[in-house]
């Protein structure tokens, strides 16, 4: 719709960020506006005969009764096309840098920059000729869009035929790379870049079974709570127990191609800090710079509430065009109780009637509807053999989200309607915290519902399922056995069980607890995870096994191994597993020398 075209209206009502509006009759639900003479963006939520209601993603301070709102005659729309790797953006798409550049550090209302760059030239290479046949979501060419990313340029939704034109070389995203007849005789074009609905899911083939974990490179999570590629995972806790490290470390370190970083709601102070230390960090592997594969939504806590919404569909909506693709990409929303919090303060100004704590009665199919956007997928598009870039390829979407819970108490609706919804969940555990015990990951309140057991027994060690459950049985008795020790005192339990206390307490040391800044701990393969399991889990074996020959728990408590065991943690990736495997050796050796040095004791 042309503006000139647009339908105009007036304000009759302003309560903080809705709007009330008459005089646009034929405007459709979820339609974007532009309201009051500075044009701010707003979008319909509520309809009526009498009136529009309509949520403001910007401040409305300033506004008055009377002034015109426009409707542009589309919902709110994602721009999707080359140059959104290593982009910093607001919850509206707007290019913050950008507009810093042009504007200064404080930005006005009702500014906009067009979100990709439209002057920059991009080299297309072709992988179809004319005469094709093509379809939706079939990949016609290749874009270098950063050193670590091609940018695969797929045909867009409702378009398909014949390539009649296919044009290659350094091109503009203002530019069509493709004329496509199609069986109606009409010629379309295909350009470098579309807009694409937030609030309405990309579509694929089918959804693919849970296959592999995504490795993290943290020892609590990979070992014991694994999120699945293209599964869900929610990280529930109070302030100040590392909800947002971790998920800057699981930005940084996961297994994935892609990572797009949301920051609803969160503190500008800590939204900076993210903004400033990606540029630094270089990928695990290549060593190229993580912002090469980054995207970065910003929409601070001093931001107008309304617009966290549209952040978190924004930030879904880029993930999923990457992962029709074929890429595997890793979301992250910090935090979704921010949003739950902007859904309350909307619906109070809409006067609704208040669900549990204030909350919306459809804060939790508000939750689902997001959430359920994760999957591991059939790429639409897939499986031809003109598709040479990927055959039947497939792509993922990961989702975590942290929650912030008030006072760390999980029976908040938000935190319990992510829970029903996920199939991870890691909570956090303020006490842990404050003992510097991080991740700050509690071992006895946290699950994952996705068995992998099969795929660690594949790739991992045939014995890698038996050791995660015995591991976890041993720190879930220990729980039971300080209740105990509350209770009676350390006196009340027996050697066997205090071994088992023993144990627990160098899981939780000396495999659990990692460091953040380390640079042999702040990343740990599976493999040297699992080699550090197993030679706890050997050792408390062969303890019990030495007692029973009368081995007095006090030697096993000095053994010198344990000073090794403490250390498996400093070990290099490189050198680790071989090191680890002698260790095992020593532990048998030491405990046989002890049980000898007994022997000959009695004789």
């Amino acid at each position: 719709m042309s503006q000139d075209n647009f339908q105009t209206g007036r304000i009759n009502r302003i309560a903080g960020p809705v709007v009330g509006a008459t005089g646009l009759d034929e405007i459709r639900l979820h339609n974007m506006v532009l309201v009051g003479e500075e044009k701010l963006v707003g979008e319909v939520i509520r309809l009526n005969a009498k009136q529009i209601t309509i949520q403001v993603y910007e401040e409305t301070s300033g506004l008055r009764i009377g002034e015109p709102i426009s409707d542009t005659g589309e919902p709110l729309v994602v721009q999707l096309g080359p140059g959104l790797m290593g982009q910093i953006f607001d919850g509206l798409q707007r290019p913050l840098a950008t507009l810093a550049a042009k504007e200064g550090a404080f930005l006005k209302r009702g500014i906009s920059e067009p979100s990709l760059p439209t002057e920059k030239k991009w080299n297309f290479s072709p992988n179809v000729k004319i005469g094709d046949d093509v379809y939706p979501g079939m990949i016609i060419g290749i874009i270098p869009e950063t050193e670590s990313i091609d940018h695969r340029v797929m045909v867009p939704m409702g378009i398909s035929g014949k390539i009649k034109e296919i044009r290659s070389g350094e091109l503009t995203v203002k530019e069509y790379v493709a004329l496509v007849e199609t069986p109606e005789g009409k010629t379309e074009k295909i350009l470098l870049v579309h807009n694409w609905p937030v609030r309405k899911p990309r579509p694929f083939n089918r959804r693919l079974d849970f296959n592999e974990p995504l490795v993290t490179g943290k020892r609590v999570i990979d070992l014991f709570f694994p999120i699945p590629k293209g599964s869900s995972a929610i990280i529930p806790g109070g302030f100040g127990t590392g909800k947002t490290v971790i998920q800057q470390s699981l930005a940084r370190w996961s297994d994935v191609d892609i990572v797009v970083y949301v920051g609803c709601g969160e503190r500008g102070n800590e939204m900076a800090e993210v903004l400033n230390d990606l540029p630094k960090l270089e990928d695990r592997t290549s060593g190229i710079p993580l912002i090469n594969r980054t995207v970065l939504i910003a929409n601070t806590s001093n931001m107008p509430v309304a617009a966290r919404e549209a952040s978190i569909y924004m930030g879904i909506t880029i993930a999923e065009y990457y992962r029709d693709m074929g890429y595997d990409v890793l979301m992250l929303a910090d935090s979704t109780s921010r949003w739950g919090e902007a859904l309350r303060e909307v619906s109070s100004r809409l006067e609704e009637i208040p669900g549990e704590e204030g909350y919306p009665a459809y804060l939790a199919s508000r939750l689902a509807e997001f959430y359920e956007r994760a999957g591991h997928v059939s790429c639409l598009g897939s499986g031809s053999a003109l598709d040479t870039t990927r055959t039947k390829r497939d792509g993922s979407i990961s989702l975590v989200g942290a929650v912030s819970p008030p006072g760390g108490d999980f029976s908040d609706p938000i935190t319990q309607s992510s829970m029903r919804i996920t199939g991870v969940f890691w909570a956090l555990d303020y006490d842990l915290s404050r003992r510097r015990h991080f991740p700050a990951i509690n071992w006895t309140k946290s699950f994952s519902l996705i068995d992998l057991s099969q795929w660690y027994s594949e790739h991992v060690a045939d014995d890698f399922p038996y050791l995660m459950k015995s591991a976890l049985s041993i720190l879930g008795r220990e729980h039971e056995l300080q209740q105990v020790v509350q209770l009676i005192g350390q006196d009340a339990l027996s050697d066997m069980e205090r071994e088992i206390l023993l144990t627990a307490r160098i899981l939780r040391e000396d495999l659990l607890q990692q460091s953040g800044i380390q640079v042999t701990d702040v990343f740990c393969t599976l493999e040297k995870s699992y080699w550090m399991m197993k030679a706890i889990m050997h050792f408390h074996e062969a303890s019990q096994n030495a007692m029973q020959n009368n081995v007095r728990l006090d030697d096993l408590e000095n053994a010198v191994v344990l000073q090794k065991i403490a250390r498996m943690k400093e070990l290099p990736l490189e050198s680790a597993v071989d090191k680890i495997k002698f260790m095992i050796n020593e532990i048998d050796t030491e405990l046989t020398r002890m049980q000898d040095n007994l022997e000959r004791t009695n004789v």
